[in-house]
């Protein structure tokens, strides 16, 4: 499918976002490791969703849809406890996040292999620091040099300290701690080096406690006790809306210099929250009363210097702002991006390059100088099979004069599949192209 953005002068209106992924990704994932029926409201609906309740129902959940009191749409979720099912083969698809967390239910098994059928994506991102942490707790695993396809041989763990690196990404920390409270003795995890991704661990230590879980964690989350003994209990939870897919709407409100609502965002521990103070540094007059992003346009945007490690799902989509801002942007600290669907740094920095936007990479970092005056488009753009690459491109395309082709549109289907339909609900001229 190809998406053909056309300069857009103004969006105008309110928006209903996308709910949360990754708080949809953990209240399912507690609700399937509670023993009893939990109730998730406001799930989100994506790709990545659709492939973790494929995943939890091979693994031995229930998992049905209902209707809630308002009409809105709920799962309700009976869960296996510390007992999943043997599937034998658990496909992840192409979701990084619902194949890492997985991985710690799958070593409470005697054997489970994971496997991906997209091997120049998903399977080609390493996973080694989460495979040493399980292997510390008696788990055995056998992968194509770190990444999958892997076997995990686990079902008798212990308890002990686990020693593992937060250099590269967080899922690995979050895996083994939603793991640990099963295991059946206590477990004490010390992060080596350094932490990327804050946030996301807040995230996964909310939802646990949310869960019934305690968990002892240092204030500079350097280190944490999880007693054993402890279980998941059946709950009801409720999903906000996702600040990473919001930023995508908030960057095309911004580039346009529109007005603008998002509702249903609150606050919580999503780390691209930080897009708020990033459009208030460029100049945009925004607000949030804790329940709705207000924009009212800017007299133009400024280049700023940026901390992608606390937002770094929304970091694609601000480049395009960054583009169009006077003086230079530097967004630092997101050496991380390099080991999503594809390297979130090269990639992007080539794929601006097309527009003719100057721009470099550095190991983590990408600096931008802006146009104001803005780019010539026209041509057709790569996704590159990564649905933040897709949505930068279509922002790219909307104050382009020629506009941008986006092909394989579809891929913003992985999170945000009304990405261009809300676009166009808000007055951007997309026409979407079956062909």
């Amino acid at each position: 499918m190809k998406a053909r953005v056309q300069y857009t002068e103004a969006l105008h209106g309110r928006l209903n976002p996308p709910s949360s992924k990754n708080y949809t990704t953990r209240y399912l994932l507690v609700a399937a490791l509670a023993d009893g029926d939990s109730i998730v409201h406001h799930p989100a609906q994506s790709q990545d969703a659709d492939v973790l309740q494929r995943c939890l129902v091979d693994l031995g959940a229930e998992i049905r849809e209902e209707a809630d009191d308002n009409g809105g749409r709920r799962l309700r979720v009976r869960g296996f406890g510390a007992n999943p099912a043997h599937p034998g083969v658990l496909n992840v698809g192409n979701a990084g996040a619902v194949a890492r967390l997985l991985m710690g239910v799958g070593a409470l098994l005697p054997n489970i292999r994971f496997e991906t059928p997209f091997p120049a994506s998903l399977g080609q991102r390493p996973h080694d620091e989460l495979f040493a942490g399980l292997q510390q707790l008696g788990a055995r695993v056998e992968s194509a040099d770190g990444r999958l396809p892997a076997t995990i041989r686990g079902g008798r763990l212990h308890g002990g300290t686990v020693r593992i690196s937060g250099s590269r990404s967080s899922q690995f920390l979050s895996s083994l701690l939603f793991l640990a409270p099963l295991v059946g003795q206590d477990i004490h995890i010390e992060v080596i080096d350094e932490l990327l991704s804050r946030p996301l661990v807040h995230t996964t230590l909310e939802v646990m406690r949310e869960a019934g879980i305690v968990v002892d964690a240092a204030e500079d989350l350097m280190s944490f006790g999880i007693a054993g003994g402890q279980s998941y209990s059946p709950r009801e939870y409720s999903v906000n809306g996702d600040w990473p897919s919001s930023a995508g709407v908030l960057a095309a409100g911004a580039l346009t210099n529109s007005g603008i609502i998002v509702e249903r965002l609150r606050d919580d521990c999503q780390g691209e929250r930080a897009v708020l103070g990033l459009l208030r540094d460029m100049g945009v007059d925004v607000s949030w009363d804790g329940q709705c992003v207000e924009l009212r346009g800017h007299r133009g945007l400024r280049g700023m210097d940026f901390d992608g490690d606390q937002a770094t799902d929304a970091v694609l989509a601000m480049l395009p702002l960054a583009a169009h801002a006077e003086g230079t942007s530097r967004f630092y600290g997101i050496g991380n991006l390099r080991y999503k669907e594809c390297d979130r740094i090269t990639v992007p920095v080539a794929e601006l390059r097309r527009f003719g936007v100057d721009c470099h990479e550095e190991q983590d970092a990408i600096i931008v100088r802006g146009r104001p005056e803005g780019y010539e488009g026209g041509h057709e753009a790569a996704t590159h099979d990564d649905h933040r690459v897709a949505q930068m491109q279509a922002l790219m395309g909307l104050r382009s004069r020629r506009g941008v082709v986006v092909r394989d549109a579809e891929t913003v289907g992985k999170s945000y599949p009304a990405f261009f339909s809300d676009l166009v609900d808000l007055g951007a001229v997309i026409d979407m192209d079956e062909g």
